[in-house]
């Protein structure tokens, strides 16, 4: 089985590693030349070793631009072995405490090379090594070894040398395959094992329902993709975090019969979202618990959708009550006002019953215009629909309520935020403009003691959006459901219907209107209608109609409250 393993990396690896044995060599000899007496010719030992040195960064440079490893390999087995056998010559031959380097050599080559080119590389050993001896031995080349053996124990030592590299060659050559077999089995159960977490992480990551675990501590451990688009927060602001701290409402506890609920989540845009929770223990077959596992779907849209189902029955309620009875309201209701006028034009009359008088003709007045807009909520309204820029109408709003916060003196000033010069929708311009009259009379009755009034502009999506943001102490988050009921009005001397009026026009004209809002820090009420292009044409809800159920969806967001 062929390894696969880089063998530019055991090549690199064996240069440092020739090094730092060169290197140990170079110490160890010189140190052993000084202390005791040695017939080491010390300056053809050292320029042995730097060319060796010199070998080695060769064969390193040459690894970078020279990609053929097999003969590379092969190159540097042949030179170490002639570089050895210059050592074990010039260490003393017969006597050289060195010819271990031939074995290692020998190994060597079995891990770099195939198995054949162990025995050769050995056989290389025998042939060299014994050269050395002989031509030491026959005075060929000068001889530094102090001990001369016989012939016989010459040829011993050679052949017992022989026996000894074969059977390094041998073992390791046996040891090489295993270690290659080894090698590739490690490298198969690997990308198995990659393969097989890379799966199970698609599919954690492709679940369309959000997932968190934690450790037993309550610490978020893993967050998939569905669960940080849901949370619209990074996997740095969720890893290592308790995930009680995200939420709104307690987590259900995943050891008891109901591991299920709903809680509530505010998101970093401010909106808050309910979410279905189900929590379960995270086992391993054989140990402990390790944690705890929590999946989320987002019941935000539902919620909302039940809200105004519920809503809209409770304003075709109030529709069929209103047109049922406010004209029976109407008709006596004339008849008293026109009678205490006529008491209030008796001369007779003391300034206490004067004053009660007034009492009645104010409440009568009063009791009317809440008729007047009950009226006007109830009845089906006729739409003029038409291409118009939001800016030019927002404008009209905006400065006719300067004059008057600058006439009443009430400490209000308005900041204007466009993002765009032209805001192109189709519209009824007139409903529109009680929408923006309705919003910036609420933001001004909210901030009693002065404020600032911030109308923005801009493009999100397919939508133009326009938010109007005061200072006021904002509203009480518990009233968010019944925002656009009608009667809802938190200040005094109103009608409760201005909001469940800019409800109706809005869903007529397809738009969403929300409000978000915390204590203390004002309230936004939110209005988006869809954006048109200059060249498109009016396909958009047809006019003269009046609104129904099935028609645009109204979002009626967390963190407002209710005015009107």
């Amino acid at each position: 089985m062929q390894s696969m393993f880089d063998e530019r990396l055991w090549l690199a690896w064996l240069v440092k590693v020739r090094i730092i044995i060169l290197t140990f060599l170079l110490g160890i000899e010189l140190a052993v030349a000084q202390l005791t007496p040695s017939t080491l010719p010390t300056r053809l030992f050292v320029c042995t070793i730097l060319l060796w040195y010199t070998v080695s960064v060769f064969f390193l440079l040459l690894l970078s631009f020279w990609h053929e490893h097999r003969v590379q390999s092969a190159l540097q087995v042949v030179a170490d072995m002639l570089l050895v056998s210059l050592v074990v010559y010039i260490t003393g031959g017969v006597d050289s405490s060195l010819n271990f380097l031939y074995p290692l050599v020998i190994i060597v080559a079995s891990i770099l090379l195939p198995r054949l080119w162990a025995y050769l590389t050995a056989a290389l050993a025998f042939i060299l090594y014994g050269t050395v001896l002989e031509l030491s031995y026959f005075g060929v080349v000068p001889s530094y070894s102090t001990t001369h053996p016989s012939l016989r124990a010459l040829q011993a030592l050679i052949f017992v040398n022989l026996f000894g590299y074969f059977a390094v060659a041998y073992l390791a050559a046996v040891l090489s395959a295993k270690l290659r077999q080894a090698d590739v089995k490690l490298k198969k159960t690997s990308g198995a094992l990659e393969d097989l977490l890379a799966l199970h992480e698609n599919i954690i990551h492709s679940i369309s329902e959000g997932l968190i675990t934690t450790g037993l501590d309550g610490r978020i451990t893993l967050v998939n993709t569905a669960a940080r688009k849901l949370l619209e927060v990074s996997d740095q602001d969720l890893i290592g975090h308790a995930v009680h701290q995200f939420f709104v409402d307690p987590l259900p506890q995943a050891d008891s019969e109901s591991a299920q609920a709903e809680v509530r989540f505010t998101a970093p845009s401010g909106f808050r979202k309910t979410f279905r929770v189900t929590a379960s223990m995270l086992r391993v077959p054989g140990r402990e618990s390790l944690g705890y596992v929590y999946t989320f779907d987002d019941l935000t849209g539902i919620r909302r959708l039940e809200r105004e189902v519920r809503m809209q029955d409770r304003l075709a309620a109030v529709g069929r009550l209103a047109a049922a009875i406010a004209h029976e309201i109407r008709n006596p209701l004339t008849s008293i006002a026109g009678s205490v006028s006529m008491l209030g034009g008796v001369p007779d009359l003391s300034e206490e019953h004067r004053k009660l008088l007034g009492i009645v003709t104010r409440e009568s007045e009063r009791l009317n215009n809440i008729i007047t807009d009950f009226l006007a909520y109830s009845r089906g309204k006729q739409y003029q629909l038409s291409r118009v820029d939001l800016i030019p109408l927002l404008e009209d709003t905006l400065t006719l309520l300067q004059h008057r916060l600058v006439s009443d003196k009430t400490g209000v000033v308005i900041e204007r935020r466009y993002a765009s010069n032209e805001a192109w929708t189709v519209a009824d311009g007139d409903k529109i403009k009680q929408v923006f009259w309705n919003f910036c009379e609420n933001a001004v009755r909210a901030m009693r003691a002065g404020g600032k009034l911030t109308v923005s502009v801009e493009s999100v999506g397919d939508d133009w959006q326009i938010n109007f943001a005061d200072t006021g102490p904002g509203i009480n988050p518990q009233v968010i459901d019944k925002i656009f009921e009608p009667f809802q009005s938190q200040f005094e001397g109103g009608t409760g219907l201005g909001l469940a009026i800019v409800y109706q026009i809005v869903q007529a004209h397809e738009g969403k209107v929300w409000a978000r809002s915390k204590a203390g820090e004002g309230s936004v009420f939110v209005l988006r209608l869809r954006r048109m292009s200059v060249g498109e044409n009016l396909t958009r809800p047809s006019a003269d109609r009046t609104p129904t159920r099935e028609q645009t969806s109204v979002a009626v967001a967390a963190g407002g409250g209710a005015r009107g």
